[in-house]
């Protein structure tokens, strides 16, 4: 996955054309993947390690179809839900009740299907008393716990999970991680991005490490966290 890099400081739409015009825009390339190759099984509960600025992120968001590979090919087979940016595409003049049906839309979910699926995203994200509330109103912590109790209302065979397990206070996080363990014990395939070898450990049987974009190795998660923990 590459990205074009500007190293000039522009200040507006006009002044970028006139340069697109005048051929005179200069781009640094930027390489956030490279050479990266590896299978998910299924059923698998797959990590995703690396420090910041690995490409964790990137890999996760190429692989849900957000970037386009600028080469090579990713292969998913199946029903993918993404947890990457929780609340992210709500509708900030929307209340929590309206972007709930929004959001699963954007899912391919039809209000019908969200309507069933309402109580119970309300139940987990213990928002009832803010339903009618426009979510520009909302903490980070509630738009967080909307946006997670909307994507796991769904049942698909990959979920996508990228260090959401920080949602909220201590209580909350520990719903998210059971209800993500209760999808795991279902059969659904997992990749999970986390800094925290313990988490890696506890919930993946595989994992790949990053360092600039690369694989640096990829197997058993027993043996990836130790070279993690050398880097």
């Amino acid at each position: 996955m590459k990205f074009n890099l500007s190293k000039d400081k522009i200040t507006g739409l006009k002044e970028y054309v006139v340069k697109a015009l005048k051929r005179q825009l200069f781009y640094e390339e930027f390489w956030a993947l490279k050479n990266v190759s590896f299978t998910v099984n299924k059923g698998e509960v797959f990590g995703v390690m690396g420090l910041n600025g690995a490409g964790k992120s990137t890999l996760l968001k190429v692989i849900a179809g957000v970037f386009r590979p600028t080469a090579g090919s990713v292969f998913v087979n199946g029903e993918l839900a993404p947890l990457l940016e929780l609340g992210a595409g709500f509708d900030p003049e929307f209340s929590a009740k309206n972007n709930v049906y929004m959001n699963g839309a954007m899912f391919g979910h039809p209000p019908k299907y969200m309507e069933s699926k309402y109580e119970e995203i309300m139940d987990f994200a213990e928002l009832w008393d803010f339903a009618d509330v426009a979510v520009k109103n909302f903490s980070t912590g509630m738009m967080a716990r909307l946006g997670f109790a909307v994507a796991t209302s769904v049942e698909p065979d990959i979920l996508i999970v990228d260090e959401i397990l920080g949602v909220g206070d201590y209580k909350f996080q520990e719903k998210c991680r059971e209800r993500i363990k209760n999808m795991i014990s279902q059969g659904i395939t997992v990749l999970l991005v986390s800094h925290s070898s313990d988490t890696i450990k506890n919930m993946c049987s595989r994992a790949v490490l990053l360092k600039k974009g690369e694989v640096v190795c990829v197997g058993d998660v027993g043996d990836v966290c130790r070279v993690y923990a050398e880097e």
